[in-house]
C-alpha cells in the first residue's frame, strides 16, 4: 500500500508541476553570493566526493557563486520522484535536478525545464555537436535541449564465478556469448541450476524489481520482441503475444523453476547471494573490494531480439528555480568533456568522443576493454532507454496493481495482463 500511495502522490505532484510551469516560467535573476543546490538520487560516497570536486573547481572560477549543494533525496526511484515533484510544485525548486528517465516525458513535455541549447552552444570547448543523437532523444522538444543524459547506462548481467562453478555450471556466460548461445533458455537454466544445487543462494535476480519496479522487465520483454507500449504511447503492449510469452517465460522461471527468488524473498547479488543479476553497469563498484570473481556479458538474446536495454538519467535546469542561468552555467561545467570523462567511472557518457573502450578503460579499471565493449559501447549504440510516458506515476501504480495477479504460482498469465491493459487504457489516451 506504501508503494501505490507513493506512486499516486507522484501523479498528484507531477500535475501541479505541469499547471504551475504553464502559468510561471524563468528564475530569479542571478546575483551575487548564489547559493545553487542540486537534488540527486543517489548515496554513494564516491560519487557525492566527485560532485563536491567538480563543483569545488567551479567555485574558484565563479566567485559569484557561494556553494553548490547537492541534495540526496533517499528511497527508490519511486520516492525520489515523488519528492522531486512536490519540490518544483509546492515552490521549492531545486536549481538542478537529476530526473529519471521514465519522469523525462512529463518534466519534458510540460515546460517546466529551462531550454539549455544556446547555453551549451555557446560555452567554450563542450562541443555539443559530439553528444550522441540517441542519447538525448528522451530529453529533446523541437529543437531544445531540456536536460542533459549524465548517465546513460546500459544493464548487463553479472555473474558470480565462484558461484556458478560450485553448482557444477560447466558453461560460463561468457562462453556461451563466445559460441553465440547466449540466449534467455541459458540464462534460466544456469539460474536454475544454481538454485537447485546445495548453494544455499538464488538463481537470477532482477535488481531492484521486487515485485514492485515492473518497468526493469523491460530487460526481459525486449528479447521477446514486446514493449509496455507502442512507439505512438497510446496502444497498450501488455496482451502481445510477445509480452504474453514474455511473461509465461517468467512465471515458469520463478514459480516453476524456482530461477528467480518469488515475492518476499530478496537476495543480493553483491553481496554473495546469487549467481546472476541483471544491473546496470554501474552498480560495478560495489564489487570493489573482490568479494568473489566475477563477471559481466550483454543482456541474453530472446527469440525475437538480442535487445539491450538502457537506464538514463538526465539533469535538468528547472524554469522556476532561483538562480537559472546560473544553474546551467554550472551545468554547462559540470558536463563538460573533461569532467565527462571523470564522471563516466560511475555515470557512462553521452559523448561520442568517450563512447570507446579504450578511453573508458581508464575511469573503469574494474572492466576489461572487452567488457566495456560489449556492454557499455554496443549497449548505449544499439539499446533503448526503459519505457517512459507522460503521467508516468499514475501509469505505473496501475500496471503496479494489475500485476499482482500474476505473482501467483496458479496465476493465469493472459488475464492478468489482459487486466493492465484494461487499467491503463485511459491512461494511453485511448
Amino acid at each position: 500500500m506504501a508503494y501505490r500511495r507513493t506512486r499516486l502522490l507522484a501523479a498528484a505532484a507531477m500535475s501541479a508541476v505541469v499547471l504551475a510551469s504553464t502559468a510561471c516560467s524563468g528564475g530569479a535573476a542571478d546575483d551575487t553570493n548564489i547559493a545553487l543546490r542540486m537534488t540527486v538520487w543517489t548515496t554513494d560516497k564516491n560519487q557525492l566526493a566527485l560532485f563536491d570536486s567538480i563543483a569545488a573547481e567551479y567555485r574558484k572560477a565563479h566567485p559569484e557563486v557561494a556553494s553548490v549543494k547537492f541534495d540526496v533525496v533517499p528511497g527508490d526511484t519511486s520516492a525520489y520522484s515523488a519528492a522531486l515533484t512536490t519540490q518544483m510544485s509546492g515552490g521549492n525548486p531545486p536549481d538542478l535536478a537529476w530526473i529519471l528517465e521514465r519522469d523525462a516525458p512529463d518534466f519534458v513535455q510540460s515546460g517546466a525545464l529551462t531550454n539549455l541549447k544556446a547555453t551549451l552552444d555557446a560555452a567554450p570547448g563542450y562541443n555539443a555537436g559530439e553528444l550522441v543523437p540517441s542519447a538525448t532523444k528522451l530529453w529533446t522538444k523541437d529543437d531544445g535541449l531540456y536536460a542533459y543524459p549524465f548517465s546513460t547506462s546500459p544493464f548487463g548481467m553479472f555473474y558470480n564465478k565462484n558461484l556458478l562453478t560450485q553448482a557444477g555450471v560447466t558453461e560460463t556466460p561468457d562462453q556461451l556469448v563466445a559460441s553465440g548461445r547466449w540466449t534467455w533458455d541459458a540464462a534460466r537454466q544456469i539460474a536454475t541450476q544454481v538454485a537447485a544445487k546445495d548453494t544455499g543462494k538464488a538463481g537470477l535476480v532482477i535488481r531492484e524489481f521486487e515485485y514492485k519496479q515492473w518497468v526493469l522487465l523491460a530487460s526481459v520483454w525486449r528479447g521477446f520482441g514486446a514493449d509496455a507500449w507502442g512507439p505512438d504511447g497510446r496502444s497498450c503492449g501488455f496482451t502481445s503475444p510477445e509480452m504474453t510469452s514474455a511473461m509465461t517465460f517468467l512465471h515458469q522461471a520463478i514459480f516453476t523453476d524456482k530461477a528467480l527468488p518469488g515475492p518476499g524473498t530478496t537476495a543480493d547479488f553483491f553481496a554473495g547471494e546469487s549467481g546472476l543479476t541483471i544491473a546496470q553497469i554501474s552498480r560495478a563498484g560495489l564489487l570493489k573490494a573482490k568479494p568473489f570473481e566475477w563477471g559481466i556479458v550483454p543482456l541474453p538474446a530472446g527469440p525475437k531480439a538480442n535487445a539491450q536495454v538502457i537506464g538514463q538519467a538526465g539533469i535538468g535546469v528547472p524554469v522556476k528555480g532561483k538562480h537559472a542561468k546560473a544553474a546551467a552555467d554550472f551545468l554547462a561545467f559540470f558536463t563538460n568533456p573533461a569532467n565527462s570523462a571523470k564522471l563516466g567511472q560511475y555515470f557512462p557518457p553521452a559523448r561520442d568522443s568517450l563512447l570507446n573502450a579504450a578511453t573508458l578503460a581508464k575511469a573503469n579499471p574494474l572492466f576489461s576493454q572487452e567488457q566495456l565493449q560489449n556492454v557499455v559501447v554496443n549497449g548505449i549504440k544499439t539499446g533503448a532507454v526503459l519505457p517512459s510516458h507522460t503521467g508516468s506515476a499514475r501509469i505505473a501504480s496501475l500496471v503496479q496493481s494489475a500485476l499482482d495477479p500474476m505473482w501467483k504460482p496458479d496465476a493465469n498469465v493472459p488475464a492478468a495482463l489482459a487486466g493492465v491493459c484494461q487499467a491503463i487504457d485511459p491512461a494511453l489516451g485511448q
